[in-house]
C-alpha cells in the first residue's frame, strides 16, 4: 500500500489596488476642506465681536464729550480738554473717534473725548 500525501493546491494571493476615479478623488479632496471652510466662515462671521483697548482693565465704549463753542476750533477744544499734552496729538484721537473727514468743526457740535482727556475739561 502506497502512502499518498496529500496537499492543499497554492493558493496566490492577489493584492487589489484601490482605484479611486476622478470624482470619487473630488468627493475626499471635499470632504477634507470641510472643516476648513467652517473655520473660515466662523472666522469671518463672528470677527467683528472684538473689541480692542489700548488701556487693560479700560472698559470699553467709555468716553466723555464736549460742546464746541461759537469761535473754537478742533486745536482750541484740543488744547482746553488736554492742556498739558500735544495739541496734535489730542486732534488726531478726537479726528480718528469722531470719524470726522477733516479738522473742521462748528460751533454747537458734540464731540466724543477719548477717556483720557475726559476729566481734563
Amino acid at each position: 500500500m502506497s502512502t499518498v500525501a496529500l496537499t492543499a493546491p497554492a493558493v496566490r494571493m492577489t493584492s487589489t489596488r484601490l482605484r479611486i476615479t476622478r470624482r470619487g478623488r473630488r468627493v475626499l479632496a471635499s470632504l477634507a476642506a470641510m472643516p476648513l471652510a467652517v473655520g473660515i466662515a466662523a472666522a469671518v462671521l463672528g470677527g467683528g465681536s472684538a473689541i480692542g483697548s489700548d488701556e487693560p482693565g479700560a472698559p470699553a465704549g467709555t468716553f466723555g464729550s464736549v460742546t464746541v463753542m461759537s469761535g473754537e476750533s478742533l486745536w482750541s477744544v484740543a488744547e482746553r480738554v488736554a492742556p498739558g499734552v500735544d495739541p496734535r496729538d489730542v486732534v488726531d484721537e478726537i479726528v480718528a473717534l469722531n470719524q470726522l473727514p477733516g479738522a473742521l468743526v462748528e460751533a454747537g457740535q458734540t464731540l466724543a473725548l477719548p477717556a483720557v482727556y475726559s476729566g481734563g475739561r
